[in-house]
């Protein structure tokens, strides 16, 4: 007769019971996934709804958009048509993608050669030379605001154009030049004295080595002054007011509104299309811009 042997009963990898401890720690982990991903899901609500109910309210004729419908019926898409049609707004267009786009390009150059000789080379002063970019970054452009204009508007006769906003972007920018410094430094020296080697200057070295390495750094510098100069209304207030033909898109929407204050339809349509540029950039640009931001700071 054949024995019969009790066998205990263990969690095996199929088909076994799952012990009492387990199933606590799945139940609290199923809890937690919940609770996140619902503050995600609230997170997401909080700044996505304003945009939606912006973009509702473009879409809505003009008695609809004093009541409280949430819904337009019918669609007006003749909304935007309407606002491109307005006097002007083609032309603070053309403004505005010559002062954000230059002006991009032209920090962008600027402040990189300022970057990599503060990240890469090693000369008295330096560490005097890196204190004196951080501390403009603390000094307030409404500081220096009116021997400025004084400067542009006395001695150049500038004023009522954009190029006093322009110009000073080939001279670089203190956050830009900090940003970019500290990317570089997460670039090893080696691949530098490698390039130096094979028989590379410094300005070849730069453009060669550098530059392909710090794409990222570069990127997130450049969508930084590209989303400053789109959204600047101090600047243009203070040099271009006096002539509409130099307006942005910024200021230009505040005489659009002063203009439209009952049409709130066409006031919204405008600040979509105002606000599309940016977030289409962003949307695109968005994998290098984190990249770019998550890696800068890393070392030194």
């Amino acid at each position: 007769m054949a024995q019969v042997l009790d066998v205990p009963k263990t969690a095996g990898p199929v088909g076994d019971p799952v012990s009492p401890a387990q199933r606590v720690a799945r139940r609290k982990a199923l809890l937690n996934w919940i609770a996140v991903h619902a503050l995600g899901v609230a997170a997401a609500l909080f700044f996505v709804l304003p945009f939606v109910f912006l973009v509702l309210t473009s879409l809505m004729s003009d008695q609809q958009a004093l009541t409280r419908d949430l819904w337009p019926h019918p669609f007006e898409w003749a909304n935007y048509q309407r606002v491109f049609d307005t006097p002007g707004f083609l032309t603070w267009w053309r403004n505005t993608l010559l002062y954000a786009g230059l002006g991009t390009v032209l920090t962008v150059v600027s402040s990189l050669p300022v970057a990599y000789a503060l990240a890469k080379f090693r000369f008295r002063g330096r560490h005097l030379s890196l204190m004196l970019v951080i501390s403009m970054m603390m000094l307030p452009p409404q500081v220096v605001v009116i021997p400025m204009y004084l400067f542009w508007a006395k001695q150049l006769d500038l004023s009522g154009t954009l190029w006093p906003l322009i110009i000073p972007m080939a001279f670089g920018d203190a956050f830009s030049i900090f940003l970019l410094r500290q990317f570089l430094l997460t670039i090893p020296d080696e691949y530098l004295d490698a390039a130096k080697v094979d028989g590379c200057g410094e300005l070849r070295a730069l453009l060669r080595v550098v530059v392909p390495m710090a794409k990222p750094g570069i990127a997130a510098v450049a969508l930084f002054q590209f989303f400053c100069a789109w959204n600047d209304y101090f600047g243009p207030q203070i040099y271009a007011s006096e002539n509409p033909g130099a307006w942005t898109l910024s200021y230009g929407l505040e005489s659009f509104k002063g203009a439209h204050h009952t049409d709130w339809n066409l006031t919204m349509a405008a600040t979509v299309l105002v606000m599309a540029p940016v977030i289409v950039v962003f949307f695109f640009a968005q994998k290098a811009f984190v990249e770019g931001v998550t890696l800068t700071g890393v070392k030194g």
